[in-house]
């Protein structure tokens, strides 16, 4: 486990460049950076609500000038893609070879190294980011998918028993703290304890969105099930709650292509020092939030 030992206002506390930090995983890694004394600056399109101790840098990823702006003084990266093109990162990776900070990337478990093309679009622009980081020696998080994902089904919930959706490959689905655990230990660690992975940052166990809406039943006490919709009013309902159009289609295909992962590793005991959590554990923690 890398030693991130790092005392509270120390003036040796490192500078952590955030991105996504309004997001359910950047929010995560934020307080923990916090809580080890590192200075912290968030990298995002808005600003959150103010929290002391945070500097913001209000922009975009794909402007050279913002970056430039957010990385004056940083020791290491935390970096989140959001955009389905690889393309528009030219500035972006400018900007980082030249400031040349500890960058860690957050992929996808799903990535093939040995595929000429990826599953499905989503993956692809996870595989391209990491060859276009490459010079850059980046560590590289493969996340399974996060326990916060299915915060999408809130409203759902609410309405009544049913969860309805497109299916997708069952996955061993990561708790976002457990990520932010093992991702702050790597933004912390020393350099010459460092592994460039990629780390690959599962859950303890393979589960079907059916088995997660029954998690999350049991938590709440309730008879919940999940119902597969087909490919087309899968898409339409998406479309319908605004999702761009894009992003629709790449969630499809993900559904639609993406094969079965049953691989299960001991990553995030390794980085974070303790087992990752069950999805029921987090069901029942988040539990509140769907009442």
């Amino acid at each position: 486990m890398p030693d991130t030992t790092n005392p509270t206002n120390s003036p040796c506390s490192p500078s952590i460049l955030v991105t996504g930090a309004t997001g359910n995983l950047g929010r995560e890694i934020v307080g923990r950076l916090q809580a080890h004394g590192a200075r912290v600056r968030c990298l995002a399109r808005d600003q959150a609500d103010p929290h002391p101790g945070v500097e913001w840098v209000v922009g975009d990823l794909t402007d050279a000038s913002t970056v430039r702006e957010a990385l004056v003084g940083i020791d290491a990266v935390f970096l989140i893609w959001p955009l389905l093109d690889s393309a528009v990162a030219s500035d972006l990776i400018a900007e980082l070879t030249t400031a040349a900070p500890r960058v860690v990337y957050l992929s996808s478990t799903a990535v093939d190294d040995q595929a000429a093309r990826q599953s499905d679009p989503i993956v692809q622009v996870h595989a391209d980011m990491e060859a276009l980081l490459a010079d850059l020696q980046p560590v590289v998080l493969r996340s399974e998918t996060l326990a916060s994902n299915t915060r999408g089904w809130v409203q759902q919930v609410r309405a009544g028993d049913v969860v309805a959706g497109p299916e997708a490959a069952r996955t061993a689905v990561v708790d976002e703290r457990d990520v932010a655990d093992a991702a702050v230990a790597v933004l912390l660690a020393h350099h010459d304890q460092l592994d460039h992975g990629p780390y690959v940052l599962t859950g303890p166990e393979v589960l079907s969105r059916a088995d997660q809406v029954a998690h999350l039943g049991a938590a709440l006490r309730r008879d919940l099930r999940f119902q597969a919709l087909p490919t087309d009013l899968a898409r339409s309902r998406m479309l319908a709650d605004g999702r761009p159009e894009p992003l629709v289609e790449a969630l499809i295909a993900a559904s639609v292509w993406r094969p079965e992962s049953h691989r299960i590793t001991d990553h995030v005991e390794r980085l974070a020092g303790h087992p990752a959590g069950t999805f029921a554990r987090w069901a029942i923690d988040h539990a509140s939030e769907f009442i």
